[in-house]
């Protein structure tokens, strides 16, 4: 067969794809171990042995995903077929290999947390594999590289589009699956603790989380930037000693104990400096009285419900901040800066192994019921990956 680089159904400034049979069926055997001959089997509508397929009624390639048709509990997730994406212009089309369960997931399956305008209707927020595609304007990249990235949707899906500009090359040292565990927790932890907790070495953290992904990031990350900083950590019973063996210097049973009264004794009173906080309303008051003067509190979640009463008196005479924040719906340009950041601060941490990305199970997509139940159950201790 001999294969070139062709357009898919647009002009010359069209997206660039991979290797395409010169009858000039939409085909592509990037996934898959046999080559078909386009002049005896043309559409290789083969399911079993080719999962991106042309379709010839409808004509459009197909790939598998997860699909949500429904809001409601795991049981709604279910593998299915479709379209596969068209990378726009300044993106680039990844053929996935792994992707990862994140808490906004399963929010988003409830019907809680809608994909931003102009993103992909599919679950999944970061991903790892390498480029099948390249869209119009995308320059310093090329068609195999080995990259991960952040995606405002789609990627519980065998492909997903991604902007040039968050694009982080995979060390060699690293799976797709370790991949796949960077961008979305890693990045959250770095830019709500180090750049809008702004974080100074030898002060006082307060991660809320437990064995969950941005926690066991942000501890990781902390050891290694800020090694002479103190890291407090809330955790259920059944974590206490994972947490601590990861690198936190205090433990803290959230059920068992008043986490704020627990921090104000580990510190002599003082308070924590920093606290990265995903449960919202419900904490509010035990993270401001758990906050030193001039400290700051970083909101990511409102897993404890959105509203509280606070008193500003005290917040103005303690001088405390109190931040909003979020990732997903910020702006390509505002996660560029962001992606900038963290691959310049923390990618030689994971070049050089001093920092390892943590998997609790690596399932095959089609299992991403499963994953959510995992996840919603709080069973497991850093990441859930997912295997198209």
């Amino acid at each position: 067969m001999n294969a070139r680089l062709l357009n898919w159904g647009q002009s010359q400034s069209g997206p660039k794809w991979g290797p395409i049979n010169e009858v000039g069926v939409n085909w592509r055997p990037t996934a898959i171990s046999k080559v078909f001959d386009p002049a005896t089997d043309p559409f290789c509508n083969n399911r079993a042995l080719n999962p991106i397929y042309f379709d010839p009624i409808s004509r459009e390639i197909a790939m598998q995903a997860i699909l949500l048709e429904e809001f409601g509990g795991p049981e709604v997730l279910a593998i299915g077929e479709a379209q596969t994406p068209e990378p726009g212009e300044h993106q680039v089309l990844i053929k996935v290999e792994a992707t990862t369960v994140n808490r906004a997931d399963t929010i988003q399956r409830l019907g809680h947390y809608p994909a931003p305008k102009g993103e992909s209707e599919l679950l999944g927020l970061e991903v790892a594999g390498t480029i099948a595609a390249l869209g119009p304007g995308v320059e310093g990249h090329a068609i195999g590289d080995r990259v991960m990235s952040l995606v405002g949707g789609g990627g519980y899906a065998e492909f997903a589009t991604a902007y040039a500009d968050h694009l982080i090359p995979i060390p060699q040292r690293l799976s797709f699956e370790q991949a796949a565990c960077v961008c979305e927790t890693y990045i959250t932890a770095y830019l709500n603790v180090f750049m809008l907790g702004d974080i100074e070495d030898g002060e006082t953290v307060l991660l809320h989380g437990g064995g969950g992904g941005v926690n066991t990031s942000g501890i990781q990350i902390c050891r290694a930037l800020t090694p002479e900083s103190r890291i407090i950590v809330t955790a259920s019973a059944g974590k206490l000693e994972r947490v601590a063996e990861l690198g936190a210097h205090d433990v803290i049973d959230y059920k068992a104990q008043d986490f704020a009264e627990a921090v104000r004794e580990i510190t002599a009173k003082r308070g924590a400096d920093v606290i990265l906080d995903h449960i919202g309303g419900k904490y509010l008051a035990g993270n401001l009285k758990a906050l030193a003067v001039g400290g700051r509190l970083v909101i990511i979640g409102l897993m404890g419900g959105a509203k509280a009463e606070i008193n500003l008196g005290a917040l103005m005479v303690k001088r405390q901040q109190v931040i909003g924040s979020v990732l997903r719906s910020r702006s390509v340009a505002e996660k560029t800066g962001i992606v900038a950041q963290f691959a310049n601060a923390v990618m030689p941490l994971f070049e050089q192994g001093a920092i390892e990305p943590l998997i609790h199970a690596v399932l095959p997509l089609a299992e991403a019921a499963e994953a959510h139940r995992m996840m919603e159950a709080s069973e497991h201790f850093g990441k859930i990956v997912l295997v198209p």
